[in-house]
Parts: C-alpha cells; structure tokens; sequence
C-alpha cells in the first residue's frame, strides 16, 4: 500500500513540566507510522504526522496513557432531536465513526448525545455538524469545541485552587506552631498529624506525577519536589517518635503550599499566553439569517452550505466568506486584517466571515464554509506556528532531558559535602550535622526548575504569534522568528508588492497613428485583448479591461501558446499573432525598429510596454501602468534605518525597471530587472552565495512568487485579504500595505528578544540558584537558604518567564506612521462651516466665535466665515455650497475634488496636461495629484451624489446602538466593548471580538429585555 501523510492534534491532560513533554514526544516518535511529532508544554498540545495506514489514534492515546499522562481530541456534543430506538443509535455511533477526520464518538442514549473527537487539523466543529446531520438526523449542538475546552480549563483551575487552599490552610496552622510553640513530643505529635493529612491531600499532586515519571524510568519536577518534601517528612517522623533532633513539618507544608501557588499561576498565565486563538474561534457568530423561498430564516451557522444567500443587518457580524450579491456597506475588517478603516462593500466584493458589517444591510452568496473560511486559515495557521520549534527549544529540551538527574547528583553531593566536610570546615554546624546537611539536600532539589527551561521559547512564540494574527501579521513559528532576526538582505517583487498590482493601459500607439493608415488604436486593442483572454496575468487583464470600456467585442482563439516571461502566440481571424515583450518579437525575427523611439519614450516614463505584432510585423505597442503604493517609500527608508540591503526584482525591462527604481531610490546595482518567473529562485540563491552572512528575505505576493519565497531563508507573502499563501512563506501579511513588512519584522526580533531573555533568565536563575541553595556562600553570610524560601524561588521562576513573555501583548508592532493614521481614523471628524468637508479637527484651522468653535479646510474657508459668521453659524441645517452659489458666480473657480467655488487669486493653481485646476487646500491638491482621472471625469452631480453618499453613510451609523423599550419607548445606547458598540448574538450582548471576550446579558425594562432598534 503506498505510504500516505496525515496530521493530527492532540489535546494533552496531565503534565507537570518540560520533561514531562518531553517524555511524551519521545514516546509518540517512536511510534511506528509517526514521522514527526512535537509536543508544546505551554499550551499542552501534540502535533503529529503520520501514516494512517500503519498507525491510528487509538495506538497513540494508548502509548500517551501508558507513560501515565492523557491524549484526548477537540470534542464537540451533539443531541439527536429525533426519537429513535437505541439499536437505531448504535447504528448512528457507527455510521459517526467512519466519518474522515472523525476518530473518537461515545453516545448516551438515554440524554440522546453524542460525544465526538474529531482532528481539528482535518476537520472542524462546523464540519462535523454538516456531516453528521447529512446522515439523516435531525441534529443540534449541544456544546462547541471552545465551550468544552472552558469548561475542562475552568474545572482544572478549580482542583488546582482547592489543593493549594487547603495546603495554605494546613500552612497557617502548623508554621505559627512549629515556630512559636515549645519544642515537645505533644507539640510534633501534633503537627505529625496535620503535616500527614496536608501531604496525603496536596501532596498527592506531586506523588502522583514523580510515581509516572519512576514507572517509566524517566525524572521530572515531581521527582526533584517528591523527593525534597519526602525527605523532610520522613526525617521529621523520625526526630519525633525515634531520635532527637529538629523537625522539618512546617518547612515541608510551605514547600507545597508555595509550589501550588505557583503550579496555579502558572497554569492561569499558560491559558493567557493561548489566548489568541480562542479569541480568533470566538469571533465566529452562532446564528445566520438565510433567504428561503422568499422568507428570512435564522438558522445556526453549522447548517449554512455553500450557494446559501444570506442577510446581513448593520452592526452583525459576517458569517462566512462570500460576495456581496445585493445591497453596499462598509466592513470592519480590523480583526482579521489589522486593517483599521471600513472597507466599502458593494455589487461582488468579496466579505469575510467574523468581520463587522457597519452601515447598510446587504445580501451575500456563500462561498467557503468551516475550515475553507479565511477566519480558520489563520486559525490552522497560528496553531501550527505555536507547535513548531525554534532551535534553540532544542537545546534546552536537551538540557532539561539531563536536568533532573544532574540535580539529585548535585544534592547528593552537597549533602555528602557537609555531611563529613563542611562541619568540619565549621564546627559550629557540629551540633545540627544532619539536620543541615537534610536543609541544603532538601533546598537543592527543590529550587531547581526545568519548568522555566521548558516554559522559555514556547510561551515567547504563542503569544507573538497571537499578536501578530491580531495585527494581520501571520508568523509560521518559532523557527522562523529565529530567521528573521538574523536577516539583513530583503528581495521585493515590484509587481503587487511596490506597486498596486491593478496595472492600467495608460497610452497605445498604433500603426495608423505612426504611418497615418493600418491599423488603428481599437485594432490594436481588438487582437491584443483577444489573445489575452485565455491569460490570468494583471497585464493581459488590464488589456482586457480596457477592451471592455471601449466596448470592442473579442474574438475566439483558434490556438494559444503561452511562451513563459515573453508572451503569447495565437491566431486571430485566421491572422498570426504575438503579444508580448521585445524579447518575443527578436526570437521571431519581427523588426521593432519603427516603434524603437516610442518603446523608450514609454520606458522612460516607467511604463511596461507590450508589442502586438499581426502577420509577422508590429502593427502597435500598448503602455501599461501600475501606480506605486503611497506606503512603499516610507516601507523601504525605514528598512534602510534598520540596516537592511534591499533589492527589486521584476520581468520588465531594464529601462523600465531603473524608472521605477530611480523613484524608490534603489541603488542601480539592486535592480534585478527582465527575470523570468522561474528564474526569481535563482536569483535569490546568487545572492545568498554572494555573501557568507548574508541572509536573504522575500517579498512576494504569495502565488507567482512561490519558488522565491521557499528559495529565500524567510519568505513574506504579501496576501490579498482572503487569499492566504502558507505553504511556502515564513509570514504571510494580510494586508497589501508593504509597511506591514517592517511591522512584521519588529514583531518578530521582539519576540526573538523575548526568547533569548526567558531563555536567558531560565538558566542563569538555576546556576545562581542551585550554588545558593547549595550553601556555596555560607562563609560569607553565615546563612543557609530555608527550604520553603527555596520553593517560593522556584514557583516564582517559572510565573516570571511566562509573565515576562506575556508582556508582549503590549507591544506594538506598526510603524509611526501606520499608528498615527489610526489615530486620525479614531478622531472624531467635523464639519467645515463653509465647504462642508469633513475634516479632522487637529489638522484643520479652529476658530472661536462666540464661545463656539469652527474649524475649517483652508484659510479661504476661515475668511469666508469671518466675512459674516451669523450667516453660516447655523450651517449643520443648511447645504453650505447653496450658500456659497449666492456669492457671485463669475470668476469663480470649483476645486474637482470636494467641489467647492472661490476666486482663483485665493486658491492653489495646478497645471494637468496644459490645463489649469485650482484647490482651495493641500489636502485636495494631493487627492488629484494621486488620481487625477479620477477628478477630471467628475461633475457636479458625482460630487453631489458623493455627498449625499456621505450624509446616508453617517445616518446609517447614527441608526445603530439603540436599544428600547417595547412598553414604554424609552431608548437608550448599545453599551461598549473593546471600543465599539456591542450586537445581539443568542439571547445576549457580545463584543464585535466574539463572546469570549465580553458578553452580557440584554439590558431589561419594565421587567423585559429591551429591543435593539435601527
């Protein structure tokens, strides 16, 4: 049979610290079957590959149960609503179970549940649902992946918290006896017993796990806590019933109380440090309003199948990835993108699910579900970056694998040492031999930490990772963290990464226009986008495109041959034709002399041209244009600050290419221009070996780009909103915004510092400790470390790597420039009292007239309102531009981008093509500038229609967050969460992140829930 490959993930119960993982991982390894496997001991998860054929689930829960530890999958319930007969239920467990991806179902027929594991990695809790209900019955969910996880995580918390009060309690009674109370039998009799009943009930915690360990002759921290408290204890039996000497009871109670305390904070900061991906699952919705003959239905979103149209109401969330079929709206897509501003949505725009519908009710077609959705792309993504190892995990798993035993030798030693030596060296010990020589044994064992050595890289890269899918920056793993701290040549792509990647025909310069008959500009037009037809390149799109706007019907291809980096060969009309670049032209020995001039006038201004040639001769060339993204300039300055070596790759040609790159101010040298597509790996290899340090990054757009950015030791996808490329890229960026390079780059050295100093601060706490407590400075202090202050020592280790991971939640990875654009977002904007532009009032002109202030666009705006003030003060109630028109009209001029008049002698004058334009501020200056088509083309009626689209905009908004009382009327505002107005989800209020951030219950009046209104 031949060898397949399959992933799986397991949910891992039972460990205590890294060696615990370690043990487990060894074991899975070993597996026959198992390719790979790697056990995280932060978020206690297993992550393995394998071969289905040789090996199964149930072999690897056994193997885990045998070490003494437990493996479980993500567990979904389901309730059968239909009465059927248990043999009937059987049949269905049965039919349950040979479900792909499905591996583990128990039912309880009397509650008519099923308790399902499935393989999240294959397979999700939508999916499930789907194909389970697809059985025949009629099904619904009883409890969700997310909901049982909580429940498991809140009932762990919960035993952690009763053992480690009862120890505390036990604590607070023997520790005032044992060191206010005379010394007697009755006295220890006494704390024999409490400190007997503490072990049995909280110590059980740590017996149990060095009992796991012995069996499979392996050691861990259980072994190093049960053998420190158990020699404290046995030694205090001992001074109290057969010898003399001090007894160590309360020494031993504090040592468990401390290290429970710490297990509990530890466990409750390891749950923080996962706390991105719950978030992610939670901002999916539970409900969805589905069209069926005629009529909106709610339906719960396992039941949504792809074709469904939905309806989607401001202020709800998206529920799936689909288009937009009906209606228009802007989206908050911030928690899936990073993406701050609401993005406009109409007539086939592609919605995401989990996102925020904001102003206008639409309809949607869906088109992925479960695990096809963007959503759980990322979330697949983040929690395979958790599970992967960085290298230097690798050595302090290697570490910890000697850790322990190192330990028990060194204790050994110590004790020996002062024992026979150290009394000697100082008499004064003489007297308390043994009892001293048991502290420092007992302090040794029980200050030494391999938690924090397991703790360091794992809990750094989950929570980095988290961050980073918050902000739209996905982060394959800690392998990869470790790569980009060490980068210092990056290589972008210009197509879609530099520029906008919408490439635009920009100029066409036919054989008529060069000779005065032939073929004209539509002709030309004609063959090139019919030859285009059967490309998917942005170029032959654009042509395409602008085939379309002129309205030239294209002709059927008879042959098509596609010549790689070059162009197209096909026959039009029975004709021969080529379209392509000059290279195309010279292997087919077609002249290009005649064009030559206009070629390198197009070159010039950095246009691609493409040469259509028909019957053997070019009949025309096409100049096509892509605009530079605004954000690219600042994206690379700040790359060079960092020290980086940037360079551009592209298949235009080298004229072209310099244009481009003259303007972005690469070096000439750093210009990698006419590289065909299969040759960008090669390129990035010759740079690779160009240096002996150098260490070569990618940026691509993910799909073109695949061969470069596995080629390059780390390669950044540029991704496209829903389209996720993580096969071969080490951080894939959801956002074309290439400043979110540098983003993702500081995002990464932070979390690599991170690393470093948990990894750093894990050993030098152990080599300073364990000396310590080793009694190394004694001659010096004349003090021994006590064996509970040892254990606060070593609880706290492990709290502050984990806290000091946590610390990067706080990070933020955008640039200046991105946070300030933010901010400006989030500022409320005003109205100018003249020209009714909204503006920001921080970068506007204020002006205070009569204890009320006005801010303005420009100073013509500000003179007109000081010119008589009472006119326009009441402007919210009036069009300002009416106003404005009663002015005379002659010799005014109107600004084409707000559509504001005033005199030409207060304006800025802008010369476009040998025509004269005016604005009344920088602002619309700019604005043209960056489109000037854009503006030429508008009239009076686009920019009214631009306004009123505005003034709808801000009543739909100011429609949502109402909520009233259906007996008496009384409204009030939606309440807050994380900055925005909370939705209705269920029977309750949730935050637009999802229900495991924030919910509530819906506000009552007059004894009933409260209505939410438009």
């Amino acid at each position: 049979m031949a060898e397949t490959k399959e992933n799986i993930n397991l949910k891992l119960s039972g460990m205590t610290c890294a060696n615990c993982a370690l043990k487990i991982e060894n074991k899975l390894s070993s597996l026959e079957g198992v390719k790979n496997a790697v056990v995280n001991f932060a978020n206690e998860e297993a992550t393995l590959e394998y071969d289905p054929n040789t090996t199964n689930y149930d072999i690897m829960q056994a193997a885990v149960k045998d070490l003494g530890y437990r493996a479980s999958l993500a567990r979904v319930e389901l309730k059968v609503i239909d009465e059927i007969s248990e043999e009937n239920f059987e049949s269905l467990i049965n039919d349950v179970l040979n479900i792909k991806g499905i591996h583990d179902v128990r039912g309880n027929f009397k509650a008519s549940k099923l308790f399902i594991g499935f393989n999240e990695l294959a397979l999700d809790e939508i999916g499930v649902y789907s194909k389970v209900k697809k059985l025949g019955y009629n099904i619904e969910k009883s409890a969700g992946t997310m909901d049982l996880e909580i429940v498991k995580h809140k009932k762990e918390m919960r035993y952690r918290l009763r053992i480690m009060l009862i120890s505390l309690v036990f604590s607070l009674i023997i520790t005032p006896i044992s060191w206010f109370v005379m010394d007697s039998f009755e006295r220890n009799v006494l704390l024999f017993f409490l400190a007997l009943a503490n072990y049995g009930i909280s110590g059980s915690f740590f017996l149990i796990g060095a009992y796991k360990s012995l069996k499979n002759k392996s050691t861990n921290m259980d072994v190093l806590v049960a053998l420190g408290t158990m020699t404290a204890l046995i030694y205090s039996i001992l001074t109290t019933f057969l010898i003399s000497g001090k007894t160590f009871y309360e020494a031993m109670s504090l040592i468990i109380t401390f290290l429970l305390i710490g297990k509990y904070l530890e466990h409750k900061t390891k749950g923080q440090a996962s706390e991105a991906v719950k978030k992610l699952i939670g901002l999916q919705p539970k409900i969805a309003t589905i069209i069926k003959n005629g009529e909106e239905i709610e339906i719960p979103i396992e039941e949504i199948e792809v074709g469904d149209v939905l309806v989607v109401r401001p202020g709800e969330k998206i529920p799936v990835d689909g288009k937009v079929v009906e209606g228009k709206t802007k989206v908050d897509e911030s928690m899936i993108t990073g993406e701050s501003n609401y993005v406009k949505k109409e007539i086939d725009s592609v919605v995401i699910g989990a996102t925020v519908n904001q102003t206008g009710l639409f309809h949607m077609v869906t088109e992925k579900i479960g695990k096809e959705t963007l959503l759980f792309q990322i979330i697949d993504f983040v929690k395979q970056a958790q599970s992967r190892k960085a290298a230097k995990q690798q050595l302090a798993d290697k570490i910890s694998n000697y850790f322990v035993p190192a330990v028990i030798v060194i204790a050994i030693s110590a004790f020996l040492y002062w024992y026979f030596i150290g009394t000697q060296i100082y008499p004064a010990l003489q007297a308390t031999q043994l009892e001293t020589s048991l502290q420092i044994f007992t302090s040794i064992v029980v200050i030494a930490c391999p938690c924090a050595l397991g703790l360091a890289i794992p809990t750094a890269v989950m929570v980095g990772t988290g961050k980073g899918a918050e902000n739209g920056l996905l982060i394959k793993g800690g392998d990869s963290l470790e790569s980009i701290n060490t980068i210092n040549t990056i290589v972008f792509d210009k197509t879609g990464t530099l520029t906008v990647g919408k490439p635009k025909v920009s100029a066409i310069f036919s054989e008529k226009t060069l000779t005065g008959s032939g073929y004209d500009d539509n002709d030309v037009l004609l063959y090139a986008g019919s030859a285009e037809m059967g490309s998917e390149h942005p170029i032959g799109r654009a042509i395409i495109e602008e085939a379309n706007q002129r309205a030239i019907g294209l002709e059927p291809l008879t042959e098509f041959d596609a010549v790689p980096g070059k162009g197209i060969k096909t026959n039009i009309k029975e004709k021969s034709v080529l379209i392509g670049n000059e290279k195309l032209m010279i292997d087919n020995k077609i002249s290009t002399e005649d064009y030559k001039a206009k070629f390198e006038e197009f070159q010039q201004q950095g246009i691609t041209v493409v040469l259509i040639s028909i019957d053997n001769k070019v009949r025309g060339i096409i100049g096509i244009s892509d605009k530079m993204k605004d954000q690219a300039p600042y994206a690379l300055d700040m790359l060079r600050e960092m020290g980086i070596e940037i360079y551009m790759i592209t298949g235009d040609n080298m004229q072209t290419a310099l244009t481009i790159g003259r303007q972005l101010k690469f070096d000439e040298s750093h210009i990698l221009a006419e590289v065909l597509p299969n040759d960008k790996a090669l390129n990035i290899q010759k740079l690779q070996q160009s240096g002996e340090n150098r260490i070569v990054g990618m940026v691509g757009d993910g799909i073109n780009d695949a061969p470069a950015l596995a080629q390059a030791d780390v390669g950044i996808a540029i991704g496209s909103g829903t389209d996720v490329a993580i096969e071969t890229a080490d951080i894939v960026l959801m956002r074309g915004d290439v400043r979110n390079v540098v983003s993702a780059i500081n995002l990464s050295k932070k979390t690599y510092r991170k690393m470093i100093t948990n990894l750093f601060w894990a050993f030098i706490y152990n080599i300073i400790g364990i000396p310590i407590a080793a009694g190394v400075f004694y001659g010096l202090t004349g003090l021994f470390l006590p064996p509970f202050l040892a254990a606060v020592f070593m609880a706290t280790s492990s709290i502050s790597v984990v806290t000091n991971a946590l610390f990067l939640k706080r990070f933020e990875p955008k640039t200046e420039q991105q946070l300030e654009e933010e901010r400006l977002l989030l500022e409320e904007k005003v109205t100018d009292t003249i020209c009714g532009m909204e503006i920001i009032p921080s970068h506007s002109i204020e002006y205070n007239y009569k204890g009320e202030k006005y801010y303005f666009c420009s100073t013509t705006c500000e003179k007109e309102f000081k010119f008589d003030p009472e006119k326009y003060k009441d402007f919210e109630h009036i069009d300002p531009r009416l106003m404005h028109k009663q002015v005379s009209e002659e010799n005014l001029v109107e600004d084409p981008v707000c559509g504001m008049k005033g005199k030409p002698e207060d304006w800025i004058e802008h010369d476009h093509k040998g025509e004269k334009y005016y604005f009344c501020n920088q602002s619309c200056l700019v604005e043209f500038k960056s489109s000037p088509e854009k503006y030429i083309k508008s009239n009076k009626e686009e920019i009214k229609e631009q306004k009123e689209e505005k003034i709808n905009d801000k009543k739909e908004e100011e429609k949502m967050g109402k909520l009233k009382c259906s007996e008496c009327g009384a409204t009030q505002e939606l309440p807050m969460h994380c900055g925005k107005p909370m939705h209705k989800e269920d029977n309750q209020l949730v935050c637009w992140m999802g229900a495991s951030c924030g919910a509530q219950s819906i506000p009552e009046h007059h004894g009933k829930p409260m209505e939410i209104v438009e």
